[in-house]
């Protein structure tokens, strides 16, 4: 067997912003930290943060008032920001700057009075945040048959943006009905799609090509991992997502096999390490990292929020 390690994969700039956020405000404030949702989406990691001593809440209200909360890095609706206010919590906003970014341009076209679309999975909480900047004037659109259908009061002022992890193929589709229904449609000034989502699915759309089989780790209610998947299935690749080793199954693979491995973007690297080994020790493979990729180097800072309740406690 010859397994491949995509490049890039694993940790984006985002998900490593958010879990030093946690991490440092664990150290910064004395009480304990709640954190509002999956800080990311992967089970070891809120663990690894649980037992460092972060407490995970689904709502606000679970929170005493006056402690210290950590926002996730998908972002909250502004409903959520004014309760904790209203609690007098200390907030620490660990959204990813990129969402963030999505949440200024829905204010931005708003205020220009364009009706806004949101490209995205229901449920998820990126857009339930995303969603929740506006009272009202934006609507979710998850499919064709959403862009199709959807009705909006001046089709000459239409404007849409994007769920950060979707898919660049299914997107492409979305926003090519939308613009055939609505000439007009205004753009984002940027791609709304993360770069670390665009450039893990480009890599495993061009190591489809070469491998057998594709596996993706990443959980369950990982929006990019699941792209990743279907990026792979779209070439005609056998894909599989798992969470960890402990999912992998024998029937998936033979010794005479090429293996693409990559990692969704809230994926720390010993997972992999543990797929890895487990193709080694069942099926001897032999591991190389993917020669054409590249790595990234985007850095996102602290929130200031963290940083100056850091410079209080300095001596």
């Amino acid at each position: 067997m010859r397994a491949i390690l995509a490049q890039p994969r694993g940790f984006c700039a985002g998900v490593e912003r958010a879990i030093d956020v946690v991490d440092k405000s664990i150290r910064v404030f004395d009480s304990p930290v709640y954190v509002r949702h999956e800080i990311v989406h992967n089970q070891h990691v809120v663990e690894d943060l649980r037992a460092k001593g972060a407490i995970f809440v689904e709502n606000v209200d679970e929170i005493p008032e006056g402690a210290p909360v950590v926002f996730s890095a998908h972002g909250v609706s502004k409903a959520v920001k004014a309760e904790a206010k209203i609690r007098s919590l200390r907030a620490v906003d660990a959204t990813c700057p990129l969402v963030t970014k999505v949440h200024r341009q829905v204010m931005r076209l708003h205020r220009l009075g364009y009706e806004i679309l949101l490209i995205g999975h229901v449920g998820h909480p990126e857009v339930e945040g995303t969603l929740g900047q506006l009272p009202d004037g934006i609507q979710l659109v998850q499919n064709v048959e959403d862009a199709e259908q959807v009705v909006v009061s001046d089709p000459g002022r239409v404007a849409y943006v994007t769920q950060t992890t979707l898919s660049l193929g299914d997107t492409a589709e979305i926003v090519q009905v939308l613009r055939h229904r609505f000439p007009s449609l205004q753009s984002p000034p940027t791609d709304d799609i993360c770069y670390a989502t665009q450039n893990r699915q480009l890599t495993v759309k061009r190591l489809a090509e070469i491998v057998d089989v594709v596996i993706v780790i990443g959980a369950a209610n990982s929006s990019n991992s699941n792209r990743l998947v279907e990026v792979a299935q779209a070439v005609g690749v056998p894909a599989y997502r798992v969470s960890s080793a402990n999912e992998l199954r024998p029937d998936w693979f033979s010794t005479e096999q090429t293996v693409a491995i990559t990692a969704g973007a809230s994926v720390p690297e010993v997972l992999v390490t543990d797929v890895v080994e487990y193709l080694r020790n069942r099926f001897g493979a032999d591991v190389e990292e993917d020669a054409e990729g590249r790595p990234e180097d985007v850095f996102f800072p602290l929130p200031l929020e963290l940083r100056a309740a850091a410079g209080k406690t300095q001596p």
